[in-house]
């Protein structure tokens, strides 16, 4: 499980980034916290982070399950392959919304094949 636990680091690093991303939008256009409302630049960065945390189960579960139950280098390449994801959608994102669906769907596509892969190893057993 070493591969998958650099890549649950990887995963947690890349919602850091998006944190910090948020915050210096926040600092950056005087929306002092807890206020959610703010120039548009600021909404962004806002919701790419609250996206990301909300995307983290559907990664997280699949991903240590697919490592038990299939291998760990696939379930890793899964986990790699939705930070990629999750990074294009951040970046697109923070451009212009309509510029993160690849991202999104890169991201969700990983989650989809984590969760096939958990299914396919738990029929080999």
């Amino acid at each position: 499980m070493f591969f998958t636990a650099w890549a649950t680091l990887a995963a947690l690093g890349v919602y850091f980034w998006t944190g910090v991303n948020a915050g210096r939008a926040r600092i950056r256009h005087n929306v002092p916290a807890p206020s959610m409302e703010g120039p548009e630049e600021f909404l962004r960065c806002q919701r790419v982070q609250a996206n990301t945390l909300e995307q983290l189960p559907l990664l997280l579960v699949p991903l240590w399950l697919c490592a038990f139950y299939l291998g760990d280098l696939w379930a890793a390449a899964g986990g790699l392959l939705w930070c990629l994801g999750r990074i294009a959608y951040a970046l697109g994102y923070y451009r212009d919304p309509s510029r993160r669906e690849l991202g999104f769907i890169t991201g969700m596509l990983a989650c989809a094949l984590l969760i096939g892969g958990t299914v396919w190893g738990l029929l080999l057993r």
